[in-house]
């Protein structure tokens, strides 16, 4: 019964900036649940270097190079993971940048940088993917939102404004194609350890914050968001669409 109900045998996923990170993570999880992972990055090097981690560790994995703001790359790509793989039962669009700044100084191309990627990706990439899901009747999509998607801090309100826009795009998108069985949701991560927050968790008074102010008093690893992918893309939550699942350490529960 629980393996019917999570277990991803025989699924295809695509998770969209996976050669590390959360997203590599996500695919790691998704894969040892049984499905056959498609990594995805602009470097052929890193690429293949998470395909043989993932391969050492017995997941099955194939690499598809492109870049999420590219809908000809995507479009390329995909044709050939289809060839190679088969449809695309799982999308999880995880492709995302932060760059920090104050708001009143801050480089127009780096905020379009930001929404092109965090928020115009996701939404080239699923509309590449979803037509063949709508055939099928079938298709799970996960977003990887942001406890910013809920919450503002000085000198990220670009990046606050693309995921506060992604969940609601989430919301859209649920919406649009719940009728043809297929349920979009999004996963919110609060503060882990990546790339994206060195800065953060090196410093060691903003530690000590959010240590204080969130009730698990740590920082997150990655791979407790391997649960929540897992169930997001089963069976288990077909009648789940719309959803932000927050995965904080109920940083956002609390003032």
């Amino acid at each position: 019964m629980l393996q019917e109900l999570f277990g991803l045998t025989r699924k295809v996923a695509l998770v969209t900036g996976s050669s590390r990170g959360v997203g590599f993570a996500i695919a790691r999880g998704l894969g040892r649940a049984g499905a056959t992972v498609i990594l995805n990055g602009k470097d052929d090097a890193g690429l293949e270097r998470a395909r043989a981690r993932l391969q050492e560790d017995g997941v099955r994995a194939h690499a598809a190079r492109f870049d999420v703001r590219d809908s000809a790359a995507i479009e390329r790509a995909l044709a050939a993971v289809q060839a190679d793989s088969g449809g695309i039962d799982i999308l999880v669009n995880n492709a995302g940048i932060q760059i920090r700044g104050p708001l009143e100084s801050f480089r127009d191309e780096d905020w379009r940088n930001i929404l092109d990627i965090n928020l115009t990706g996701v939404f080239l990439t699923t509309k590449a993917v979803v037509p063949a899901m709508i055939q099928r009747r079938s298709g799970k999509i996960i977003n990887v939102c942001s406890v910013q998607s809920e919450l503002a801090r000085p000198t990220i309100a670009p990046y606050t404004a693309s995921k506060g826009a992604l969940k609601m795009l989430t919301k859209g998108m649920a919406t649009e194609w719940g009728k043809h069985n297929i349920q979009v949701n999004a996963i919110a991560p609060g503060y882990l350890k990546t790339d994206l927050t060195r800065a953060l968790y090196e410093d060691e008074k903003f530690s000590a914050w959010l240590c204080g102010r969130t009730p698990a008093s740590r920082w997150g690893e990655l791979d407790e968001l391997i649960g929540a992918a897992i169930f997001l893309s089963s069976k288990a939550s077909d009648y789940v669409n719309g959803h932000l699942l927050i995965v904080d350490g109920g940083l956002t529960a609390c003032v």
